[in-house]
This record gives C-alpha cells, structure tokens and sequence, in this order.
C-alpha cells in the first residue's frame, strides 16, 4: 500500500516537499497538497514583487510538482475550520505542515495602532492581490511616506511606490489596485535603518534596481552613508559602495524622492485619529554591540507608516508552538508521530525561496526513515460529508485561463490577478 502524505501549504516549501517525497521514497507514496486558498505557489504567488517576474517564474517550477501524477492539489481547505490534525492522522500515515510565515513583527511603540500605521505584508498582499486583503485597502492619499526596514521587502515596498502606474502595467498587478497607483499623491519615500549601512539585509541585486528608477531621486545622507572599517564580506561591500556613490549625487529632480535612511529608530507614530508623523531618534552602537539612542530626535511629516521588521509564523490549530522562537519545535522535521514539518514554519523566516528545497528534503529524510502508518478514513469522504468540495488543479488552471483573458481584455502583460474568492469561484465554475 502506497504511503499517503498530506503537506498543509502549497508555497515553495510545501511543493519543494511533495518533490522530494517523490524522489526520496523507494517505495509508492501518494500526496494531497492542501491550500486554504484556491490558488497555490504561496509567497511567489502572493510575496514576490509583481517586477519581479525572474523569480516569479518559479511557478513554473512548482508548477510541474503538481501535475506530478503522485500530486492533488486541494485548494480551498483550511486546518481548524474543514479539517482537525486529528482528521489529517486518519486520512493520511503522515501529515507535514508547511504553512510559513505570515505576520509581521510589531514596531511596540506609542501610535502604532493608528490607521496608516500598517505592516508591510499587507501592502505586499494589496498589490499582489492576495484576496484576504480588498483592493481599496489603500488610498495612496499622503505625499510622504515611512518604510520602516531596510530588508528586501522594504525595498520592493519603495520600488514599487516609487514607480509610475505605467511602469507597473505590463505585470500581474490587479487592475483595480493598478488604478490606485495610478492615482497615488505620494511625493517622498523615506526608508528607514537603526542600523548603519553595513547592516541592512537587502541584497546587491534588490539595492542596485533603486539607482534605476526613473521615477524617483534616490538620496542618501553623506554622514549616514560613513562606515567605519573596511574588512566586509563582498556583499556588504558592495551595498556599501552603492550607497555612497548615492550620497555623493545631487537629485535631478524626478517626480518622486527616495530617502534612504540609517541610525534611526522609530520612537513614536504621531496622530490624534490617523498619522501625522513619525518620531524617530537617533541611534548608535554600543560597546557590546547594541543599538541605543543618542537623545537627538527628528520628525517626519508622514501620512503612512509600513513596518517591514522581520515576520513570525502563526500557531496552526491542535499545532505544537514555541512562542519563544514562533515555531514549531522539531527535530529535523520531526514534531512528533506521523507529525513534521518544513520551511519558516520550521526554522523562521530565514534564507531564500531555494533554501526551503535543502529544508524540505532534511524533513522527508527524517519522516521516511520513521516509515510512518496509520491512517484508518477517506479524506474524500471526510470532506464530501462536511459538504466541503476542494479546488482542484483543473479548477487552478481555469483561474489561469480567465487572469490571462483578462490581461488580452485590459492589453497588460501575460495576466492580470483575479481580486477575491467570489472571482476566483466565478472563474473555475463558469
């Protein structure tokens, strides 16, 4: 009898785990993929700036893990409101929770409830279409803005308020929030470090793409862009370098301004019923490395403040969690009987897209070396009794079908997102 396994995710980590299960096992292993959404590919589809469309096209990657026919793609499912854990355990040998991260982290400062005050998850989900977020999320109405992160995300946050609607018009940006864009009042970006700029965590290839906006003056303080000491890795180096350069260039006067920020750190959102402004202090290094205030305040007159400082997994129904480090505790993969688990989920939102498939293959060598068994019911049954009827991967493809229909429609690009489950459902029912 062949080993059935269900993978709860159907991102980068839990396709890359289907795959290696497939490739792993020497015996017959059947895999139900399942996705609370009625799409699948995760953060590629939902995460990776809509520009991007080199690192997009790892769907196309993914894409043939499911039509593997040892794959079924059960979109439309949800852990805690379809299914239990304990529903998974009698329907598969084996259950691998793959769900990522997906909230950002808290800035714990005064005002930061204030509306405007938004992670920067939500921004990335509004113009990637993400459907748990609605197309007029955002109004774009404040001419400055603060980004508060200096990570890859917060760069393909600036990019792409940096950028004009035009630009964006050839990519899979959902119309509706196209038009908002379009219509954006903002005038200057600022993206803010506490740190120096041999700390910041984007890349050379994300940091590079700024210099060539043609929208926007990219401007870099000279005395915050001063590094002290030169032994850096070439990466670092190389961030470095750029930021100077940028320093040491006068604006041409574009329509828009990026401030790229560092040694500051966000001390308070202003506002009575919205923001007004951010507060920032002025920050340095102490002996034992620690980032501290110097006493020297500065405000910024922002309408909107996006903190992009890092993201933490969510506890996943009947889940074993650490809220310590907001995963689930393992042993490289294992949680406990028929149990396991891959990608942020499992060791924290850390490393690329292609670092979930070594992840993903460490957790399959522990779950095949255990040869897990024990499932005693149908998950097709379980479901049809519940009067739940999963998306299939034919009903993906019909979503497909009516995104590149619509981008003929409109003449944008290859696709353009379908917005909400309603369109989605529309789309694969006809």
């Amino acid at each position: 009898m062949a080993l059935r396994v269900a993978v709860v995710g159907s991102g980068p980590a839990g396709l890359y785990t289907a795959e290696a299960l497939i490739k792993q096992a020497q015996d017959p292993v059947e895999i139900d993929v399942l996705e609370r959404l009625p799409t699948p590919y995760g953060l590629v589809r939902y995460g990776v700036a809509p520009d991007h469309t080199s690192i997009k096209s790892i769907a196309n990657y993914l894409r043939k893990v499911l039509e593997l026919p040892q794959v079924r793609f059960l979109g439309g499912v949800t852990l805690g409101e379809h299914l239990s854990v304990e529903d998974l355990l009698a329907c598969y040998d084996a259950v691998v929770y793959c769900t990522g991260a997906m909230v950002d982290r808290h800035l714990n400062i005064p005002g930061e409830n204030l509306p405007g005050s938004v992670a920067a998850t939500d921004f990335v989900n509004w113009y990637c279409g993400h459907p748990d977020v609605p197309t007029d999320r955002f109004t774009l109405d404040s001419p400055e803005v603060a980004v508060i992160g200096v990570g890859n995300v917060a760069v393909d946050v600036v990019r792409v308020l940096a950028k004009t609607a035009d630009e964006l018009s050839s990519t899979d940006v959902p119309h509706d929030v196209l038009e908002r864009l379009a219509g954006s009042q903002v005038k200057a970006i600022h993206m803010i470090g506490r740190r120096g700029p041999e700390h910041a965590k984007f890349t050379l290839k994300e940091l590079r793409e700024l210099g060539e906006l043609a929208n926007a003056d990219v401007c870099v303080r000279p005395d915050e862009a001063v590094v002290l000491g030169a032994d850096f890795p070439r990466q670092i180096r190389g961030n470095i370098d750029v930021l100077q350069s940028w320093a040491a260039r006068e604006p041409v006067g574009r329509p828009r301004r990026l401030d790229v920020r560092f040694w500051l750190r966000p001390v308070e959102i202003l506002g009575s019923e919205r923001v007004e402004g951010l507060r920032l202090e002025r920050t340095r290094l102490s002996e034992e490395g620690r980032v501290v205030g110097t006493g020297e305040f500065e405000t910024l007159p922002v309408g909107m403040v996006l903190r992009s400082v890092g993201y933490q997994s969510v506890p996943l129904p009947g889940v074993p969690f650490s809220t310590d480090t907001m995963t689930v505790p393992n042993q490289a993969g294992k949680v406990k009987d028929r149990e396991y688990v891959a990608g942020w989920l499992k060791r924290g939102p850390t490393g690329v897209i292609g670092t979930n498939k070594s992840d993903a293959a460490e957790t399959v060598r522990t779950l095949l070396a255990d040869r897990p068994a024990g499932r005693t019911a149908e998950i097709d049954d379980l479901l049809a009794a519940r009067g739940v009827t999963p998306v299939s991967y034919a009903d993906w493809m019909r979503i497909e079908e009516a995104e590149a229909e619509l981008a003929r429609t409109l003449g944008r690009g290859e696709r353009v997102k379908l917005v909400g489950l309603e369109a989605m459902r529309a789309a694969y029912r006809g």
